[in-house]
């Protein structure tokens, strides 16, 4: 993991300028993005899109009765954009990505038990030292006889460099911190080298609906809050199969406009998504299609376990499914919540796997318009 649990870690959402003119990007966008979350951001409030404010209507109701348990410290200077919180997590090991003030971490604290870890990872000093300085509070609160939440700082495209070990932890997720970084290839990279076999990479991320020009990286605000540095949605398909992850699955999405009227200037008629997608690093050799029956036990979700947005499991329901999905369940955390035997008896959970986001979230609109 991280050499013995070290609490000491990169950078927790999005970040905005504050400043009423436009900047141009510091030659170092490292530099750049720790300026802002360090310094120009106080609170979320600050922040002038909601592309990195929770959308609390995609939350489950536990995770957020766990919110409102958080230090409102650590709340105040949250920055994400969505759910990084899969089921299952009981006495898990996860290591969240650009952990920030902490939120996410402590919330995680709670759904891993006493007997899971979570390790944050950022690089903003400021962050740490919030998210550092709540730790004995949240143990206490939970009732834990000892932290099993620590901080290190490091860089997310050079995790060995912060002591991230090989093939450590059951699922690795991240908050709308991956489109701050240049090379996201080298980030994918890194959080499949961590994961054990069967991990899963669980993430929240901002992505375009079309490539922008590459003049338009150079403005620090449309890059920090989100827009310039956001992948178009094809890109992460591409990324997963050239470095050896399962196909992307989206979980969920939704739309958020572009408000500022300076942003819209430079950016068009181009659209951002906020989604969430999952991701395996799953064993060479592929299972064949198999039938599966879930059996329960899933944390919050006893009766009915979502998987994407298409495929929800019925608890007892004979259903078979292809051979990619079979290796992720028989190979990850959840395979032993599922019995599996050979043949396809009962319907196929299938869903299709490069689902366009702003096509799910056009659907979803036009759904919740005819109710």
């Amino acid at each position: 993991m991280v050499s013995t649990f070290v609490s000491s870690f990169f950078t927790g959402g999005h970040c905005s300028s504050r400043n009423t003119g436009v900047k141009i990007m510091a030659s170092n966008t490292i530099e750049s993005v720790k300026e802002y979350y360090g310094k120009s951001l106080k609170k979320t409030e600050d922040l002038k899109t909601g592309a990195c404010t929770a959308q609390k209507g995609k939350f489950p109701n536990y995770v957020l009765k766990i919110r409102e348990l958080v230090h409102d410290d650590v709340k105040t200077k949250y920055y994400g954009c969505g759910p990084v919180f899969p089921p299952g997590l009981q006495d898990a090991t996860v290591l969240d990505l650009g952990s920030g003030s902490g939120q996410d971490c402590y919330i995680l604290s709670k759904l891993v038990g006493s007997e899971g870890q979570v390790v944050g990872l950022d690089m903003t000093d400021e962050q740490l030292n919030i998210a550092n300085q709540y730790i004995d509070f949240h143990t206490k609160l939970f009732e834990y006889s000892k932290p099993n939440v620590s901080f290190v700082k490091g860089y997310l495209e050079s995790m060995e460099e912060a002591g991230i070990e090989s093939n450590t932890f059951d699922v690795v997720v991240s908050n709308c911190v991956i489109n701050l970084c240049q090379d996201k290839a080298k980030v994918l990279k890194e959080a499949l080298r961590v994961l054990k076999e069967g991990g899963e990479l669980y993430f929240s991320d901002i992505y375009g609906d079309q490539h922008l020009p590459e003049n338009l990286k150079d403005n620090e605000e449309l890059w920090c809050e989100g827009f310039t540095g956001a992948l178009h949605w094809k890109d992460l398909h591409r990324l997963a199969k050239e470095i050896g992850f399962s196909s992307p699955r989206l979980v969920t999405a939704g739309l958020f406009p572009v408000q500022d009227e300076r942003f819209k200037q430079f950016l068009g008629d181009a659209q951002f998504v906020s989604a969430t997608y999952r991701l395996f690093k799953l064993p060479r050799d592929l299972r064949e299609t198999t039938t599966v029956v879930y059996n329960g036990g899933v944390q919050g979700y006893e009766e009915e376990l979502p998987f994407d947005y298409a495929i929800t499991f019925k608890k007892g329901e004979e259903c078979h499914v292809k051979a990619e999905l079979a290796t992720i369940l028989k190979s990850s955390r959840y395979s032993k919540y599922f019995n599996f035997t050979a043949g396809q008896n009962g319907p196929c959970k299938c869903s299709n796997l490069e689902k366009n986001p702003f096509e799910f979230c056009k659907m979803q609109i036009e759904e919740k318009s005819c109710c």
